[in-house]
């Protein structure tokens, strides 16, 4: 496995591997079991995976979320070359965004705009699209991996390739959960014993939507309740319990087809996402 942290070097070291498929994986460190799903679904299809460590600073809308999120490169390291990963990219933020820089990749529409979109402000989304734009252009990959878990996330980057016609195929994984349900995340670290206890509270949540749709309930306010009585119950007011259609992100009232159910909540002061999806997928 080799370290490269500029644009130029990563390409170079593609150059020298010659032919053969490229995974790109792209993670902001602080890796955990979840990314190294990511990396072995790369490793089963790709000759060459590439995996990047960037804390992008575009996409935080608090600064103390970003100071305080956890650099672990060391760690990070040695869990890539475990997992098989033949490069990481790992460039300075001036690498992403040279003096001078004025290019936004913006994605409009309600994917980008309603839910994070709206709770984390318009430019989270912008700093996504930004980046991983600019991380597929230096990979140049012929696959890129993310996790269900962030599902508005992958909407936006699935419509932004679609528009701009980047040759890359998207590769969505499961959502990766400890043995409690707890989806994993970077975050997860912040909860207290007391915090992540509560925090159980929005898998339960999902799963009581899924059990009762399953049941013959299809009208999403009487669902909506079910979720908000299982938070509420723990403690936990959410900021956004939405049953929107998966690709379009428009509310929807009935479920009657794939219906995304995503939870936003704080738990003490950490921030936690989740979803699941009703009626087939």
């Amino acid at each position: 496995m080799i370290v490269v942290r500029t644009v130029a070097d990563l390409r170079a070291a593609l150059r020298e591997r010659r032919g053969g498929s490229i995974g790109l994986v792209p993670t902001m460190g602080a890796l955990h079991e979840g990314h190294a799903t990511l990396l072995r679904a790369a490793r089963d299809t790709d000759e060459t995976v590439v995996m990047t460590i960037f804390v992008n600073p575009a996409q935080f809308d608090e600064q103390s979320d970003l100071a305080a999120y956890p650099r672990t490169e060391d760690a990070d390291l040695a869990l890539a070359e475990a997992e098989g990963v033949d490069v990481v990219f790992a460039p300075e933020t001036s690498e992403v965004y040279p003096d001078g820089f004025a290019t936004t990749v913006s994605v409009g529409g309600a994917i980008a705009e309603t839910l994070e979109g709206a709770e984390r402000g318009r430019a989270h989304f912008d700093g996504v699209a930004t980046v991983v734009t600019k991380l597929m252009l230096a990979a140049l990959p012929d696959h890129a991996y993310f996790g269900a878990k962030d599902a508005q996330q992958v909407a936006v980057i699935r419509r932004f390739v679609a528009d701009l016609g980047i040759p890359v195929t998207l590769v969505v994984c499961p959502t990766s959960r400890d043995a409690d349900g707890l989806a994993r995340s970077s975050r997860n670290t912040r909860l207290s014993p007391e915090e992540r206890a509560r925090a159980l509270a929005i898998p339960h949540a999902l799963q009581e939507v899924t059990d009762a749709a399953a049941a013959g309930i299809a009208d999403t306010e009487a669902l909506h309740a079910r979720a908000l009585a299982t938070l509420e119950a723990s403690g936990i007011r959410p900021e956004y319990v939405a049953f929107v259609d998966p690709l379009t992100f428009a509310p929807v009232s009935v479920v009657d087809g794939p219906v995304l159910v995503a939870i936003a909540a704080r738990v003490g002061s950490t921030r936690l996402i989740d979803n699941t999806v009703l009626g087939g997928a």
